[in-house]
């Protein structure tokens, strides 16, 4: 493990109380592009149905400055957020450490990585090196911006209960966490709302790959909803929690905009209803921020020859075709057809073994970095990667203080980190874990460790 990196920047003069400040950006694509998220469809953009954004939160409090930043697009690969915590944090002056930056995971947005699983695949293009400038671009913009915007500030955390927007999505009854975090902010001056920040573990998946619209997904009409009630103008960071096993598919009626609509306002009025309760003593103007990064080092995956991936596709494939013979209920049929597609990752991966392209790539992906915020007296956990929600629930359980958990932050991890449990049983997301499940064991307990020192002030 690498030495631990800590928030302490360069601060703006005046800045002893606590600050805040927000901003937003649009980063849409200027013209039609191959949207994200889903395998063997020619998916060109049509147009812009609701704009994705760069969102930023900045917290400053004597010479600690975080930035809190979320994209509406699918991942990003870790040597792009490297490259995008750097800029942003040349730009305001603060630690890179101190500048966490996360996805929504909207699965309508352009194509932002690579990931070997989805290499034979011809539908979907290399990632456009003039959208990602043009992400980057906008990133720093709304980080000056929101810096600049900063004014003495009180916040407020709480949690809203989402059942019904979505759970597992690999077994009815399995495992889900349906905590909303919450942090709101307002002027100290005049107690109107500055922004929020929202963390839940849920994929945006109700537009599936007969959208052909850009669009962030049920996140949209979760900040629309809030800002309807709020101000129409408040930005409000919408990070993803850890749901690599967590999707609408199970609570969905169709697979449209109104259903996600439907699904996105509920969210958003759960959140409504949190913030009404919020007493006016858990307002708080003396606030404490700081950050701490750290590097680990994750064990791979053993990868199956190429003749037995060749057998698990095969099977999946039969598994599949009798599902749908059989009329099975629409969500099983629909996680039969995952495994499918993981099943052809497994191909993929397993030429890239064979031919040593994975090694390579996957040496560009080091170092894998988790990262703590502390907000007041919550800590943030930032873990990359899509981590299956068992390990997220883990965290929060065993942290000294309140915590909420966001993953991929710092990048993605060409697949999954799937549960031990999934890795027995197969499926979509164990047959695309590039890692193996022990690596959320070490996720697990690096954060916790970092939170332990943050939560202690050291």
């Amino acid at each position: 493990m690498a030495a631990e990196k800590d928030g302490k920047g360069t601060a703006t003069a005046g800045s002893r109380s606590f600050q805040a400040g927000a901003a937003y950006r649009e980063i849409s694509p200027p013209r039609p592009t191959a949207l994200y998220g889903y395998p063997h469809v020619e998916r060109i953009s049509t147009g812009v149905h609701d704009p994705l954004l760069a969102t930023v939160l900045v917290l400053k409090r004597a010479d600690a400055l975080i930035v809190l930043a979320a994209l509406d697009l699918l991942m990003i690969e870790p040597p792009v957020a490297r490259q995008l915590r750097r800029r942003v944090a040349e730009a305001v002056g603060c630690s890179e450490s101190g500048v966490f930056i996360g996805c929504t995971h909207t699965h309508s947005g352009p194509v932002t990585s690579r990931l070997i699983g989805w290499q034979n695949d011809a539908t979907i293009p290399a990632p456009d090196p003039a959208f990602m400038e043009l992400v980057a671009t906008r990133l720093v913009e709304a980080t000056v911006a929101a810096a600049q915007a900063a004014v003495p500030a009180e916040l407020a955390w709480a949690s809203a209960d989402a059942t019904g927007v979505g759970g597992n999505r690999l077994c009815e009854e399995g495992i889900t966490d349906p905590e909303c975090g919450i942090l709101a902010l307002r002027s100290l001056q005049d107690q109107e709302m500055l922004a929020m920040a929202v963390t839940y573990g849920m994929h945006p998946t109700v537009l599936h790959e007969d959208s052909t619209l850009v669009s962030a997904d049920f996140p949209y009409y979760t900040r629309h909803h809030i800002q309807e009630r709020l101000g129409e103008s408040i930005p409000i960071v919408y990070l993803t929690g850890p749901s690599g096993n967590q999707s609408p598919r199970r609570y969905v009626e169709s697979q449209t905009f109104a259903e996600a609509e439907r699904l996105g306002r509920k969210l958003g009025a759960a959140v409504c209803r949190s913030l009404d309760r919020v007493a006016g003593d858990a307002w708080q103007g003396m606030v404490q921020v700081d950050s701490r990064l750290v590097e680990v080092e994750l064990p791979r995956n053993s990868i199956r020859d190429l003749p037995d991936a060749n057998r698990l596709l095969t099977e999946y494939r039969e598994r599949y075709e009798q599902l749908q013979r059989d009329h099975a209920p629409r969500a099983e049929i629909r996680t039969a057809e995952c495994a499918v597609f993981g099943a052809e990752g497994t191909v993929a991966l397993a030429q890239a073994e064979a031919e040593g392209e994975l090694e390579s790539r996957l040496c560009a992906y080091r170092p894998i970095e988790i990262q703590v915020l502390r907000i007041g007296e919550v800590l943030l956990v930032g873990l990359p990667g899509e981590c299956f929600t068992e390990y997220g629930l883990e965290i929060k359980r065993r942290s000294p203080q309140r915590t909420f958990v966001i993953t991929l932050v710092n990048g993605e991890l060409q697949g999954y980190i799937v549960t031990p449990e999934a890795a027995a049983n197969g499926g979509y997301e164990a047959t695309n874990a590039v890692f193996a499940p022990e690596s959320g064991r070490i996720l697990v307990d690096a954060a916790l460790a970092l939170a332990a020192k943050l939560g202690n002030g050291l």
